[in-house]
């Protein structure tokens, strides 16, 4: 069960109808056809299996080309949607803290050689250890964490990535824009814990924090266990009695191979905690770690001297995984130094509910059915990625009032720790209590089309 705060326990449908006419405010054009939209992604019984099968609810009351023309032709305030979702109540952390976690899940269109912008998405195959690269669209997502077994995330923001963008670059954009509207709605405030920030392999977690540096923000990181750090440099007292005859003073201390124990030092801060589903788990913490930089890749062009980005280096290991399965050590590099005790916990916890946005994609792709449309146009699909998120925090506001309609065979569930998925199969029967800002369709009749014979001369470039 999650530990939510007081304001994000106190919902009704109050609530949940205000955001809906500040979600309709947002949407400038093809409003009507965008908000039913997401009305019938809401109370669709089944799994969505093609956006032209929702023009058949009754929540849509308009054809299946005021869908299309609705993703195609729409267009939604983004800006002003991002500071309605940051206005939302958001779960904390028994220390008050909001913790965050950004990740990219891509949109897959190996079929589309039509569509622009694709990518090469990273994916993983069905041979083990296999990895495959097939064409795609990566959205960058940031949601907020809860506390607890769950399956619940506060989506807060999603971006694309480009062909030409910077991943590390986008991703330092899109958190300081998130923590600046975080601030503004009153969210944080002075003397509030920092923000915690989590993301998997695959960020430069270090150039991160030195971008974000100026935001009351920590970072917390996996890396690679390949990496080969360096301790921090010896004090100018122990340089001098190593070095009786003097010299210049290092900047960086010996390495720290993390494959390698023998260039381990003992530990800071040790761990022991009992786990329900990993047995112990153990870590270790060493203070004051830090990367060696140099003028390459994304340090290419920085002015000056390279700066000393010191943080704390955290070794998890459990003693094993669900299914008894063996479980490797994970490296985890924390923005903060002279990190205690309870921030290593604190850490190493956050980063296990970070895995609670694969439940937020799983219920996405194979319920709502984000990657089911065959949209050509990148502002279309962005278009339906933002439904999608409008309709997901509906369900989390209203998760509180909704009874469940459990099948036979499933087993009952409290009201308030129910899953995405059974929360919107009871959100048909609250929606007629909640606010209804679309307005009804004008009668009208459907255009001639092309004409029968006559071939399609505007081919779309590949």
């Amino acid at each position: 069960m999650s530990l939510l705060n007081d304001p994000a326990c106190v919902e009704s449908p109050r609530a949940l109808s205000r955001f809906r006419n500040d979600v309709y405010a947002c949407l400038k054009a093809r409003a009507d056809a965008l908000f039913e939209l997401a009305d019938a992604l809401l109370c669709e019984p089944g799994p969505v299996h093609s956006p032209v099968g929702l023009t058949l609810s009754p929540e849509y009351r308009r054809g299946h080309g005021a869908l299309y023309g609705g993703l195609n032709n729409g267009r939604i305030d983004v800006e002003q949607l991002r500071e309605v979702l940051a206005g939302l109540p958001l779960s904390r952390w028994p220390d008050g803290r909001i913790v965050l976690a950004v990740n990219v899940s891509p949109w897959l269109r190996s079929d589309a050689p039509c569509s622009a912008e694709r990518l090469f998405c990273h994916v993983y195959g069905r041979a083990k250890s296999a990895s495959q690269f097939i064409p795609g669209w990566p959205y960058s997502f940031v949601a907020a964490l809860e506390v607890g077994r769950t399956s619940w995330t506060t989506p807060l923001d999603v971006m694309r990535l480009g062909p030409a963008d910077d991943a590390t670059a986008v991703t330092a954009h899109q958190l300081r824009g998130v923590i600046e509207r975080l601030i503004t709605a009153g969210q944080w405030r002075t003397g509030d814990p920092d923000v915690l920030i989590v993301t998997d392999a695959g960020y430069d977690i270090t150039r991160l924090a030195y971008v974000l540096r100026d935001l009351p923000v920590e970072l917390l990181g996996r890396i690679r266990s390949d990496r080969v750090m360096r301790r921090p440099a010896p004090s100018r007292e122990e340089f001098l009695r190593a070095h009786p005859r003097g010299g210049h003073p290092p900047k960086h201390g010996g390495e720290f191979a993390l494959a390698d124990p023998a260039t381990w030092p003992e530990p800071a801060v040790s761990t022991l905690t009992d786990t329900t589903h990993y047995g112990k788990a153990e870590t270790r913490a060493w203070d004051r770690i830090h990367p060696r930089l140099t003028h390459r890749a994304a340090w290419l062009d920085h002015e000056g001297a390279l700066p000393l980005i010191e943080g704390t280096l955290i070794r998890l290991q459990v003693e094993h995984l669900p299914g008894n399965r063996d479980a490797p050590p994970v490296w985890l590099w924390f923005s903060k130094t002279g990190a205690t005790s309870t921030d290593v916990d604190r850490c190493w916890q956050a980063f296990l509910r970070r895995f609670d946005l694969e439940h937020t994609y799983r219920f996405w792709k194979q319920t709502l059915g984000w990657t089911r449309p065959k949209l050509r146009a990148t502002p279309a699909a962005d278009r339906w990625t933002w439904v999608l998120i409008i309709a997901h925090t509906q369900l989390r506001l209203g998760r509180h009032l909704i009874e469940d309609l459990r099948h036979p065979w499933e087993r009952p569930i409290p009201r308030g720790q129910l899953t995405p998925a059974r929360v919107r199969r009871g959100f048909r029967n609250l929606r007629p209590v909640l606010a209804q800002p679309a307005s009804a369709p004008k009668p009208s009749s459907p255009g001639p089309g092309r004409s029968p014979g006559i071939p399609n001369r505007r081919p779309a470039p590949r």
